[in-house]
């Protein structure tokens, strides 16, 4: 076994720190079947060579019913396994499943071949019974279950060790939906009293973690002594959250913690935590690159039902000044929704900045020339990136187009933000998007799909929930016959179908932005999967 990284005084002061004032009031219960007693770790139950992994990422339920922030699902990755699982370079690859599906001539009856050396941490065996029951579990209360609810019509075990889905219709992007994290089996023995209702606080499944303790801002994991793939290169993991990007700057400068991951950090302690690694102090590592970040118009309401003026607006936005101004390079411009991780290469499909002809655009739709479009944006006021974007446009807007438009920033709660958003109460709004599949159809259903419509108005659906309600004749056609092609047809199909898009400008992409992680010099440099989490089992201290 490698050598391991010890906790110092100074780290488990640390520990116990985050266990006695992040933790306060909160209690451990019991675990479920096949699990013992979780206690608050500390130096005196943590194991010497288990690694602190810090975040600003809080986990509000460890169950994949209801796990749906990336902390969740950063969390669920190292406890459980999906049935397929993506490589960095995006390949798919058998997981719990022995190899890809099987899939009928008709396209509508899936068979899944499962491993048979699978065993969950209660020591419950896994089979396609186990499967089953986890799959239902979820179509039935899974916070994501529309990833597959209006796909699958039925699941079962066709044998001890073989799973059939019966689909609705035909879904070439099934296998990808297969390696959602939120899928993976729990087992039936200690879940048997949660068929219908969520388990928070535990977790029961197959991954090469088991998890010791758990609460939404601490949680420890232990390598699964009996896990059927390669054991982690490390003793274990402590999660711990904090929301202050100050504190988490700190605790990695200090050596109190080993690993930290970006999600939360201010762009500037990013920077200077890249400089270290640059000088050799620290080890970083980065992953695919799939949350985006974009501006959702309002499109039922004046002024953006105009569509002159919403691509008016598109050819004012300054992607690169702004990216560099924000994040000083960590960020890159974007100019279409399918990141290019996942649609093969930047496109540029959205008008790029052209203050001239967003002039002339402005003076189309009756402003410029003394009357000047003020345009109240609001960006979420705990995210400082959102601020700082803002900030950069309304000067950027003011130096070159200041007698057409004027910005003015109404900062907002997130949660009050994504409260209203389907409310149509924001004429323009700053949000981010992370694709639940590495799939194009990932990005663009859950902004466009439309299962109600008037002419290029949503009345209900997706495009509605996410406050643009702005849909096209045969959009929505076009994109459930998406599901039904496959390679080169289906991509040109869903290139199509975000040009078409582009010109209406409902929406405008801006950012893209990588995930990173820092490790101490002593650590390896941490890896990314396919879906932009960090591999856990992968951290090791350098021989």
């Amino acid at each position: 076994m490698p050598r391991l990284l010890r906790l110092t005084p100074r780290r488990t002061t640390f520990l116990t720190a985050a266990a006695t004032l992040l933790l306060t009031g909160c209690q451990a219960g019991s675990a479920p079947s096949g699990g013992g007693a979780a206690t608050v770790p500390g130096p005196a139950d943590s194991p010497s060579d288990a690694l602190v992994v810090a975040t600003s990422a809080r986990v509000g339920s460890v169950d994949p019913v209801r796990a749906s922030t990336f902390g969740a699902t950063q969390l669920l990755s190292a406890v459980g396994d999906p049935l397929y699982q993506l490589e960095p370079d995006g390949d798919l690859v058998p997981a719990l499943a022995s190899e890809l599906p099987r899939v009928s001539s008709d396209g509508l009856t899936v068979t899944i071949p499962l491993r048979r050396d699978v065993l969950f941490h209660d020591g419950t065996p896994f089979d396609a019974a186990a499967m089953v029951f986890s799959l239902e579990r979820f179509l039935a209360i899974g916070t994501l279950s529309y990833l597959l609810d209006d796909r699958i019509e039925s699941v079962r075990a066709r044998s001890s060790h073989e799973l059939e889905l019966r689909l609705r219709r035909p879904t070439t992007v099934l296998p990808q939906l297969l390696s959602t994290i939120n899928l993976t089996p729990v087992s039936p023995t200690a879940y048997r009293e949660y068929g219908d209702r969520a388990l928070a606080d535990r977790f029961v499944g197959t991954g090469p973690y088991r998890l010791s303790f758990f609460s939404d801002q601490q949680q420890r994991l232990e390598p699964f002594e009996r896990y059927w793939g390669d054991r982690p290169r490390n003793g274990g993991i402590v999660l711990v959250s904090l929301g202050n990007s100050t504190a988490l700057y700190g605790a990695m400068r200090s050596g109190e913690v080993d690993v930290l991951l970006s999600t939360g950090l201010h762009e500037d302690h990013q920077q200077a935590l890249v400089q270290r690694a640059d000088r050799g102090e620290l080890r970083e590592g980065q992953g695919p690159a799939l949350e985006i970040g974009y501006l959702t118009l309002h499109t039922n309401q004046p002024p953006f039902n105009d569509p002159g003026l919403r691509q008016a607006l598109a050819h004012s936005l300054d992607r690169e000044r702004i990216t560099d101004r924000v994040s000083q390079g960590l960020r890159a411009p974007l100019r279409d929704l399918v990141p290019p991780a996942v649609s093969s290469g930047a496109r540029g499909i959205w008008p790029a900045y052209d203050p001239g002809r967003a002039r002339s655009l402005f003076r189309q739709a009756g402003y410029c020339d003394g009357k000047v479009l003020e345009l109240p944006l609001t960006f979420r006021s705990n995210i400082p990136s959102d601020r700082l974007m803002v900030l950069t446009w309304q000067a950027q807007l003011a130096r070159d187009l200041g007698d057409c438009i004027v910005l003015q920033p109404n900062g907002m709660e997130s949660t009050t933000v994504y409260r209203q958003l389907g409310e149509g109460a924001f004429p323009a709004v700053m949000l981010d998007w992370r694709g639940a599949v590495r799939d194009p159809e990932a990005y663009l259903f859950p902004l466009l799909s439309c299962s109600k419509a008037e002419g290029g108005r949503c009345l209900k659906g997706e495009s509605a929930l996410s406050g643009s309600f702005w849909t096209a004749p045969g959009l929505q056609e076009d994109l459930l016959r998406s599901e039904g092609l496959a390679g080169a047809q289906r991509l040109q199909l869903l290139d199509g179908i975000e040009r078409r898009t582009a010109a209406a400008a409902p929406y405008l992409p801006l950012w893209l932005v990588t995930p990173r992680a820092w490790a101490r010099r002593q650590l390896a440099a941490p890896r990314f999967d396919g879906n932009g989490r960090l591999l856990l089992q992968e951290l090791h201290r350098l021989p």
